[in-house]
């Protein structure tokens, strides 16, 4: 029988680069990217596992599932750092704190 590639290991690889990428918009978006590829590739694994002799890229799902849970590990931590910041500092004062890291950096630039 001819081999044939999983139906969802590519989605999966580019689901968990993007879980990755996108950790730092909150946590939120890198979440949803990372669970979404976890569920995908999941599916695949059971295809995979039933007759691994008729699929050629088991290694795109095993890399896409690895970088979705570090996706998935990285979002969590950068959430509960933001929740963390909210809770603590507060919108006023993480608005304070973002002009005057904007400051600086503007300093930075009239510096060099």
């Amino acid at each position: 029988m001819e081999k044939r590639n999983l139906p969802n290991a590519t989605a999966v690889l580019v689901l968990g680069i993007m879980s990755i990428l996108t950790c730092c918009c909150y946590g939120i978006v890198g979440l949803i990217f990372g669970a979404v590829a976890l569920f995908l590739a999941q599916k695949d694994l059971k295809l995979y596992n039933a007759e691994p002799e008729l699929y050629l890229n088991y290694s795109n799902l095993k890399i896409g599932r690895t970088l979705a849970i570090i996706g998935i590990s990285l979002s969590a931590i950068y959430l509960i750092i933001t929740i963390y910041m909210y809770l603590v500092i507060g919108e006023a004062g993480m608005l304070e704190m973002m002009e005057n890291l904007q400051l600086k950096m503007e300093q930075q630039q009239m510096n060099n």
